[in-house]
């Protein structure tokens, strides 16, 4: 079983986090969420905003950028409907 990687710089935010202080910002989408993180919510980047995720219990182990899409979906192309006035 591979060892889950988180890194060091958000680990040291998470222990210095109060409550009432602004979510923690990380560019660190391939951190893996652990049970420190539960309850937080920590802003990742999906490479042009900050996307705020608050992290459950259902999401240790998985990655954080699987919870911050980094692609926008506008829609396919196509007829557009007519208007009924």
């Amino acid at each position: 079983m591979a060892k889950e990687y988180v890194d060091a710089k958000l680990m040291k935010k998470v222990k210095k986090w109060k409550e009432g202080d602004p979510p923690i910002r990380t560019y660190r989408r391939n951190s893996t969420v652990t049970e420190n993180l539960v309850g937080l919510t920590i802003a990742v980047h999906n490479g042009k905003d900050f996307i705020s995720v608050y992290v459950r219990r259902e999401m240790i182990g998985c990655k954080l950028g699987e919870f911050a899409p980094t692609r926008k979906f506008i829609r396919h192309g196509g007829q557009k409907e007519a208007v009924v006035k």
